[in-house]
């Protein structure tokens, strides 16, 4: 199996998140469209750190552990939002490039109960990311009329 094409979509997404966030400004970070939603900045730092999450959940890592690595990461500026969305891709990148087809073919169960092999982690990775860019771009769009004039797609 290759995952080169899978994770050259994921980098697509990771970069248009880089170019959005170079459209805005930190105290953007802390507006919040809808009460008890998230702030654009709590969306930007959950945007940051799924490739470093999901990864974690594709090898089986328990809840436990997901709240201890949730409450290790931190993302307040711009900055640190795009070096982690930067660095966790990279990491994701070199964990998926250094499997074997036989573990791109184990499956492994999340902590909630659903069960996929790790090359069907990967997809729900790129599923994730672009989920959420896409509710980051509503947001600014429809909530603030900022439109980061950010191509989504090549």
């Amino acid at each position: 199996m290759n995952c080169t094409s899978v994770l050259h979509q994921i980098e697509v997404a990771v970069s248009t998140v880089i170019q959005i966030c170079d459209t805005l400004t930190d105290e953007d970070l802390q507006k919040r469209p809808t009460p008890d939603k998230h702030s654009i900045g709590e969306l930007l730092e959950h945007i940051a750190v799924i490739c470093a999450a999901d990864w974690r959940i594709s090898q089986g890592a328990t809840l436990a552990e997901m709240e201890d690595f949730y409450s290790s990461v931190s993302y307040p500026t711009l900055d640190s939002i795009k070096a982690g969305v930067l660095d966790n891709f990279a990491a994701l990148k070199h964990n998926y490039m250094n499997l074997t087809d036989e573990q791109l073919l184990t499956e492994t169960t999340s902590y909630w109960g659903n069960t996929y092999t790790r090359y069907e982690w990967l997809l729900e990775i790129i599923a994730h990311l672009y989920h959420h860019r896409g509710q980051l771009h509503a947001m600014l769009v429809h909530c603030y009329n900022k439109d980061p004039k950010v191509m989504l797609f090549e």
